[in-house]
């Protein structure tokens, strides 16, 4: 058994590994993206696919799996819990999406704010967006590094600003491209102020989801809770034979297998009540 779960925590580590040394070729414009792959770019992780995605959630799944099973010494409780560890790869990449969406809608604002000002200064558009790779903020300057050498190759703002967009792959970010494709149409004296009401726009627009996913935070909280709380009693309980062996049997398996299901549905539902609605992206 511990060559097992020592061959079972190689393999996942290996594709850990594989997920972040392997790049993947970047996507082509205009190509169709599934699902799981654009999840992914928006988590900032190009260079994993949906395949070695799926590959980590089997391997945890697996490794929890055997490790349990050494510790309770119950197969069903072991197979149970480790089905729903699987999900843990999942979560993760949520969780980058979230953290990556909020961090940059804080810098979205200051970034337009230093458009308005490069333009005031009698910069064309294109040098002004070039020119956040060195005075952007910080979270945005690789994506815009990239635009710059992009447009000083090809010199085609339009295409340059749909690669952007593609690299950034951020709500947010869709609309205020799309806002400076509409800005270099427009051009003249309505340059600046168009800059100045979206920068005003974003800030309250981010002013506003803070506030509202600070108030329904508790409700994701107490959902996990309610969801990791029978789980972890359940992992208490190992240490007692005679009580944890009563899962052995069919009827323990049968509680164990409808108890699943029923956290794994609450815990939807009550995601699903304290969800905000979802930014879409624009054109994607």
């Amino acid at each position: 058994m511990g060559a097992l779960v020592g061959l079972l925590l190689g393999v996942g580590l290996l594709l850990v590994w594989s997920a972040f040394a392997w790049p993947r070729p970047p996507v082509p414009v205009g190509r169709r993206v599934g699902r799981w792959e654009r999840r992914l770019a928006e988590a900032g992780m190009t260079s994993t696919s949906p395949r070695v995605l799926a590959l980590l959630c089997v391997v945890v799944g697996l490794v929890v799996a055997a490790a349990l099973l050494v510790v309770t010494g119950t197969p069903p409780i072991a197979v149970v819990l480790g089905a729903l560890a699987s999900y843990l790869p999942v979560a993760m990449v949520n969780g980058r999406i979230r953290r990556r969406r909020r961090e940059f809608a804080e810098v979205w604002p200051e970034a337009v704010d230093d458009l308005a000002s490069a333009v005031r200064a009698g910069m064309s558009l294109p040098d002004a967006v070039a020119a956040l790779a060195e005075r952007g903020p910080e979270p945005l300057r690789e994506a815009f590094d990239a635009f710059a050498l992009d447009y000083q190759v090809t010199g085609r703002f339009g295409d340059c600003l749909d690669r952007l967009k593609e690299r950034l792959a951020d709500p947010v970010g869709d609309r205020v491209i799309e806002g400076l494709r509409v800005a270099r149409e427009v051009g003249g004296g309505e340059l600046g102020r168009l800059l100045r009401n979206l920068s005003g726009y974003l800030r309250d627009d981010q002013r506003t989801r803070a506030e509202l996913e600070a108030r329904q935070s508790w409700a994701v909280n107490a959902a996990r809770l309610a969801v990791a709380a029978p789980w972890l009693v359940l992992l208490l309980m190992s240490a007692q034979p005679e009580v944890i062996g009563r899962y052995r049997s069919a009827t323990g398996v049968v509680i164990l297998l409808i108890g699943a299901g029923v956290c794994v549905l609450a815990y939807r539902v009550m995601m699903r009540i304290g969800r905000l609605p979802a930014e879409r992206r624009l054109l994607a």
